[in-house]
């Protein structure tokens, strides 16, 4: 058997293999074709029609001088990274192929381990950067622009599917159907990333476990956020921001368990968070400011708690669907709240009820809604405030902030 001193002396050197147009490489098939394990391709400034090249060469790095092109001429995918620990960084993609039957995208990172893209800029793509059966990759510092057109000709800006432990994070996303999603994914970690103006989703995510999602921005995304089927999800230090439309929130939750939603702030949506079927989740010192719906806490969520946040602008802090109740709301600090304070502990003395009459005249009639100014609206929460007969009478906040005590 061959010692490791004599196989390391059998080990080829690293080299560098440039491409330049008028050189003795000029494509990037042909520089991929002479790579050994851990050489480096350099890409010199220019534009490359470039087809599904393919990396097969293990520990390879492949960056970009002066942001040179990567064109697929709206045909095919442009590159696809089929072996472990590669990086890629330094170019711009442009015009990876729509297809109806195929997802292609820019990047396709298909069943590696330790993969970096990094510093990259895609645009009109079908799908940006794609990532299959992936292990310990990054997806860092990239700007993607989708083609901005009909959901059907856009993919997604950052896709994972059955990727694990993979980071995403400082990436800029616009213009695609859905910015990042993810779907079978476990322990991804998604951080100071920007996705704005999607058709879609700023964030769509199904059956992925033990997620980790911290200071992102997601504004003005057709849909806003969508949390599916998952558990052991963290939201910590998020925006969601001005998703408008007739049928958008800024973030929905739809069978989660098990997670922690904290310090995130919800600001100008349709409706601020909305959740169907949610339970044993915590949301802690949120800010719900200025949207249509604070919360939307559906009859099928169960067993939450509402602990520290702050409701002010809405015009309805939280509504629901139905009487039954196992929520928890307590310590939130609301702005219609008016009840005294008499031994100045910054508790108020009187427990806030913050399901109003008139919004579920409005879960039930949604025409109702343009009476939300009127008197009659005022009347019927009165009436309602002084004799709950309607709303749920375990969905109170024992404990409310005083005004002025935060």
């Amino acid at each position: 058997m061959l010692t490791l001193t004599l196989l390391a002396s059998l080990a080829l050197p690293v080299r560098e293999i440039t491409v330049r147009a008028e050189g003795p490489v000029r494509t990037l098939a042909a520089a991929l074709a002479l790579a050994h394990p851990g050489d480096t391709v350099t890409v010199l400034a220019g534009t490359y029609p470039t087809s599904n090249a393919t990396i097969r060469t293990p520990g390879l790095l492949l960056r970009g001088i002066g942001w040179p092109v990567l064109d697929g001429g709206g045909v095919h995918e442009i590159l696809v990274i089929a072996a472990d620990d590669v990086t890629v960084t330094g170019f711009r993609f442009r015009g990876a192929g729509i297809s109806m039957t195929r997802d292609q995208a820019a990047v396709r990172v298909a069943e590696v381990a330790g993969c970096r893209i990094l510093g990259n800029r895609l645009e009109r793509n079908f799908f940006g950067i794609y990532l299959q059966r992936a292990r310990s990759c990054r997806v860092t510092g990239n700007v993607i622009h989708g083609t901005g057109g009909a959901e059907s000709q856009n993919g997604n800006g950052i896709h994972l599917w059955n990727a694990t432990d993979v980071v995403v994070d400082s990436n800029v996303v616009e213009g695609h159907r859905d910015g990042i999603y993810l779907e079978f994914a476990r322990r991804v970690t998604a951080t100071g990333n920007r996705s704005t103006a999607n058709r879609r989703y700023g964030l769509h995510f199904m059956f992925s476990d033990s997620c980790n999602y911290r200071d992102n921005r997601f504004v003005a995304n057709g849909a806003g956020v969508a949390v599916m089927y998952s558990r052991a999800v963290t939201l910590t230090a998020n925006l969601f921001a001005d998703a408008s439309g007739p049928s958008a929130y800024g973030l929905l939750l739809k069978e989660i368990r098990d997670s922690r939603v904290t310090g995130n702030r919800f600001l100008r949506n349709t409706v601020g968070l909305y959740t169907e079927g949610a339970s044993r989740n915590h949301f802690l010192r949120n800010e719900f400011r200025d949207n249509g719906w604070g919360v939307r806490l559906l009859a099928s969520s169960d067993e939450n708690r509402f602990e520290g946040n702050d409701f002010v602008g809405n015009s309805f802090d939280v509504t629901t669907n139905g009487r039954s109740n196992s929520n928890l709301l307590s310590a939130n600090r609301w702005d219609r709240y008016a009840g005294y304070d008499l031994d100045h502990d910054g508790t108020g003395d009187v427990p806030f009820r913050p399901v109003r009459r008139f919004a579920l005249l409005v879960e039930q009639h949604e025409a109702a809604i343009l009476l939300l100014r009127s008197p009659f609206a005022d009347l019927l929460d009165l009436a309602e405030s002084i004799f709950p007969v309607l709303t749920p009478e375990t969905l109170v906040d024992q404990r409310p902030v005083a005004q002025g005590s935060r």
